[in-house]
């Protein structure tokens, strides 16, 4: 098997199991556990603020730690944090045992990019590094879109849902030990890294993006549910139509190379404005939520695998710092995205904290990396 095979392979599983699984999947079943353990919405702030704040620590010491101990190390660990984390949340007696497994759990995905970013940079050829990297990136989806149906055909049954993500976790915490490069970066590559121009750009583009993604991440579910009146059955398929959508970020690598990185960037964008419109608007009909949820999976998947490439070509002998410094930069407009949104669509209404926000997505597009180099160096 070619480490391009073997490596994507891998990474694409750990994704899969740490995005879709060990961090997405929580909300899917969050009603059911919130019958049992009567969480509240007080814990329930603590666990999502806790969840972001573990990511972003997370994904800033994996990037350090990727270029100080190598990336099988590092990406293991990461699987059985998340394997450690789930069994937590299907064990859990109480809520606040619950709360700290969840964010145990969550935490996996900062520990998983970093590793898998500087593993394709040690093993992979260049010529193959971009699309290896955004086949990897593109595991959130498929985890995100099985998480789907097994909510909705275990709805009753979260523990054991947990169990079974946890025992898959570990599988793929085997598989590193054998599938990655144990290779580690030199010592000048350690430290700040270098605030260029480039990365500047990057990060004010990643930014925007993140906070005008919020608007389905956050707020999908209750457009919809005010707009179409659907229930948890109607949101389930709706997630599952973003995370099917989402696969098509594998070509992310493949399309920039073709048609080049500004080009994909914005053309991308451009669909993401145009997804969030015509699933939050109240004249949206069922047919088009549904599309406009595919196109924004595909869109938001695309988007996080061009920055990750941005990223690594801002900082072609740092892999995993230019992939950290592109992820954290979305998280961190997330989080400052979802309040300001809410707070739009409580006193203007939710057509225009939607309108608005599909606005932010055109608004990055203004940024441009049209200084990387050509390809990322091994």
């Amino acid at each position: 098997m070619s480490p391009a095979l073997r490596i994507g392979a891998t990474g694409f599983g750990l994704i899969a199991v740490c995005y879709g699984f060990a961090r997405f999947a929580f909300g899917l079943f969050l009603p059911q556990i919130d019958a049992e353990l009567g969480l509240g919405p007080s814990l329930s702030g603590v666990i999502s603020g806790g969840s972001f704040a573990g990511y972003c620590l997370a994904i800033i010491g994996s990037a350090a730690l990727t270029e100080r101990v190598g990336p099988r190390a590092v990406a293991t660990f990461a699987a059985l944090v998340a394997a450690v984390g789930m069994a937590g949340i299907a064990l859990a007696p109480s809520a606040g045992i619950l709360a700290v497994a969840v964010i145990v759990a969550g935490s996996s995905t900062g520990l998983a990019s970093p590793p898998m970013a500087a593993a394709v940079a040690a093993a992979v050829r260049p010529a193959r590094q971009d699309a290896t990297n955004t086949t990897i990136n593109a595991g959130t989806s498929v985890g995100v879109a099985i998480s789907g149906p097994i909510a909705l055909a275990l709805a009753g049954q979260w523990r054991l849902a947990f169990a079974a993500f946890a025992a898959v976790a570990i599988i793929l915490a085997i598989t590193t030990t054998f599938a990655l490069p144990a290779s580690r970066g030199p010592e000048r590559d350690r430290g700040f890294p270098p605030l260029t121009g480039l990365v500047l750009r990057l990060v004010a583009a990643a930014v925007l993006m993140g906070a005008a993604s919020t608007a389905l991440w956050s707020f999908g579910g209750q457009l919809v549910s005010q707009s179409l009146h659907w229930g948890p059955t109607g949101t389930g398929i709706l997630w599952s139509g973003i995370g099917a959508g989402g696969i098509a970020g594998a070509w992310a690598g493949s399309l920039v190379a073709r048609f080049g990185h500004d080009t994909v960037h914005r053309a991308f964008l451009a669909l993401m404005a145009s997804s969030i419109l015509a699933v939050g608007t109240g004249l949206t009909t069922a047919v088009l939520a549904l599309f406009g949820g595919a196109i924004f999976g595909a869109a938001y998947v695309m988007l996080t695998g061009v920055y990750l490439i941005w990223g690594i070509r801002a900082l072609p002998d740092r892999p995993a710092t230019g992939l950290m410094i592109a992820f954290l930069t979305i998280a961190i407009g997330q989080t400052a995205g979802a309040p300001v949104f809410g707070v739009v669509m409580e006193t203007l209404g939710p057509d225009v904290a939607v309108a608005s926000f599909a606005g932010l997505a055109l608004v990055a597009g203004l940024f441009q990396s049209r200084h990387a180099p050509a390809k990322a160096t091994a």
